[in-house]
């Protein structure tokens, strides 16, 4: 892989980056020769100090700590990849969501990457070069009404920022681009058809095929790891990938149905 792809030197941000499609990006962007820098609420004692830094980026005061870190450690940044997301409302569909899910769904999966990218990107755009990774989720094409609403309109307004944001910045050298994972086998996906399964009376696996059934099926049988998720930004984040920006990679084993 490194001598396919050329990312060493570079600076890299981020965010989510103690578990997940997060932590495998983080693994694989050393591997590659990254000065990497992540952030979540706490560090697991297996991730170095010197690579974290602790941070609640639903809010814009957690925003503006790591934005202050990647400064004084990094110097700047250029890869800055937004993984930060998810969802803990309830099912019910629309009917049971309130003022307080609707918010907690934007502050998670949308506002992390606005106050971010404000903070950074203009460095970016200084030294006229660098990558932008939005994560957004197929979801946001293909919502479950049942339980994800709130997440899949989040996730949707994710990309259409992520377009404009693109049109401004690519002509200074600044590309955008965005990840769109289907369904992925981390520990949220499991956590999630745990609830499925329990608000349903059914076990996990009873909550799996909930969710995949929600989503119509997953025609390559399987969903993807993290690690090939991790691959994929690792790819759209290096000089092989310099003519993308502004577009949506999907990567969900044939999940959406539609061309």
């Amino acid at each position: 892989m490194s001598g396919f792809l050329d990312l060493s030197g570079q600076r890299a941000l981020i965010t989510s980056g103690t578990r997940g499609a997060g932590a495998a990006t983080v693994a694989l962007f050393r591997e590659l020769g990254v000065q990497v820098l992540t952030t979540a609420r706490s560090r697991p004692d297996d991730l170095p100090v010197d690579l974290f830094v602790a941070a609640d980026l639903t809010t814009p005061e957690g925003c503006a700590t790591v934005a202050e870190a990647v400064r004084e450690r990094l110097g700047g940044v250029d890869a800055l990849v937004h993984v930060l997301g998810g969802s803990a409302s309830p099912a019910g569909g629309f009917a049971a969501l309130g003022e307080a899910e609707w918010a907690q769904e934007l502050a998670m999966n949308l506002l992390p990457a606005v106050r971010l990218d404000r903070a950074l990107v203009p460095g970016m755009l200084a030294q006229g070069s660098g990558v932008v990774i939005h994560v957004s989720s197929i979801q946001a094409r293909l919502p479950l009404p049942e339980a994800t609403t709130a997440y899949a309109a989040a996730k949707a307004a994710l990309s259409t920022y992520s377009k404009a944001l693109s049109k401004e910045s690519a002509p200074r050298g600044v590309r955008v681009v965005r990840v769109a994972p289907g369904w992925i086998d981390t520990e949220a996906s499991v956590a999630l058809a745990d609830r499925l399964a329990a608000e349903a009376g059914t076990d996990r696996e009873g909550g799996r095929r909930i969710v995949m059934e929600a989503l119509g099926g997953i025609p390559l049988g399987r969903p993807a790891t993290p690690g090939e998720v991790a691959n994929l930004i690792a790819f759209l984040a290096s000089p092989r990938a310099g003519a993308i920006t502004g577009t949506e990679v999907v990567i969900d084993g044939g999940t959406v149905p539609t061309v």
